[in-house]
């Protein structure tokens, strides 16, 4: 199972990035159901034991829900495969997030992430640099901002290859709650 933990977007930001497909040739616009925030991105797991960490650890992450906003869009090459992208707005609980599920699933046996945790929401594809089309866009929306919304679970996607767009399938949700510790006295 090829597997990733991420922030499901709301309908309603997942309604904002559609918006803005447009046809350009060459690219290949992912679907709207499937933008998502990667807080991590597992890898193949084929092991139970360790399924069975990964999603122990989700489940005793302890943060809060956290808020959201889509700010800009851009572009990002890596091995060969330019994206294209929307951000999100710099947030410290977000951030702080994607720390506790970083340090969680390291706990469970993960190795550390090697790239750093840039948010953003993966929108389509295309080969090589980007064209004039492509600028023209990212200059056309390069302003975005949405509405801020509240996320308040983390989800387990198991991701399918395939040829072009991408296929994510909902293995679980994990909860944001932040839990109040109270210590006991002794007396």
């Amino acid at each position: 199972m090829r597997l990733f933990a991420a922030l499901d977007l709301p309908n309603e930001q997942k309604r904002l990035l559609s918006a803005l497909r447009r046809t350009i040739a060459g690219v290949i616009w992912y679907p709207p159901e499937s933008y998502h925030l990667t807080l991590r991105f597992i890898g193949e797991v084929r092991a139970r034991p360790l399924l069975e960490e990964i999603d122990h650890a989700l489940a005793g992450i302890n943060a809060a829900p956290v808020t959201v906003e889509l700010s800009g869009v851009g572009t990002i090459t890596q091995a060969g495969r330019s994206r294209l992208w929307a951000g999100l707005a710099p947030s410290d609980s977000l951030s702080t997030l994607q720390s506790r599920v970083e340090a969680a699933l390291r706990r469970a046996g993960l190795s550390a992430e090697k790239r750093r945790f840039q948010p953003h929401v993966s929108l389509g594809v295309f080969q090589g640099e980007p064209g004039p089309d492509i600028v023209r866009w990212i200059q056309n929306h390069n302003l975005l901002r949405s509405a801020s919304a509240e996320i308040e679970h983390i989800t387990l996607f198991h991701s399918h290859k395939t040829n072009d767009e991408p296929h994510y399938e909902v293995c679980a949700d994990y909860p944001l709650t932040l839990h109040a510790y109270t210590r006991v006295r002794a007396e």
